[in-house]
């Protein structure tokens, strides 16, 4: 068996089933279990695969309101902004970014008070110096992981 392309179809195996066991993984790519085991550790070690953790629809809980945030930011303190959004809660996602603006964030809120109230206290933070926020009227696709490719 060649290893050529194998953390990649390792990878794509997990994202199928991120509760794959070592010997289904092992079967599957047709590797031992201890083969199967150390590219793991090492894909783990490298950073490369952070966590195993459950995807979860948030609608499904009650956060049905998604909010993209769109911040101005006063530039020495672009950090201290997203290690703040960071922290709050409700925030999913926060990309520092090109364009317009300098800041976005996801928000995912139970109701459009909720979401109100924590962007209206998101924004007494005197280093954002303009904001626009827009709320999702539909997720086509969200959180999706995609396949590495591998070359055959």
């Amino acid at each position: 068996m060649t290893y050529e392309n194998l953390d990649a179809k390792l990878i794509n195996s997990l994202l199928s089933n991120g509760r794959a066991s070592l010997r289904s993984l092992g079967d599957e790519l047709d590797v031992s279990v201890t083969t199967v085991s150390n590219h793991l550790r090492d894909l783990e070690e490298e950073g490369v695969i952070r966590g195993y953790t459950p995807v979860v629809d948030y609608d499904k809980l009650g956060y049905d309101v998604t909010a993209v945030l769109q911040l101005k930011v006063e530039g020495s303190a672009l950090p201290d902004v997203t290690e703040k959004l960071r922290q709050e809660k409700q925030m999913v996602s926060v990309y520092e970014v090109t364009g317009d603006y300098d800041v976005i964030a996801i928000g995912k809120f139970t109701d459009t008070d909720g979401m109100n109230d924590q962007i209206k206290s998101i924004l007494t933070d005197a280093d954002i110096r303009e904001s626009n926020t827009s709320v999702v009227l539909n997720a086509v696709t969200e959180n999706e992981q995609f396949d590495l490719d591998v070359q055959e």
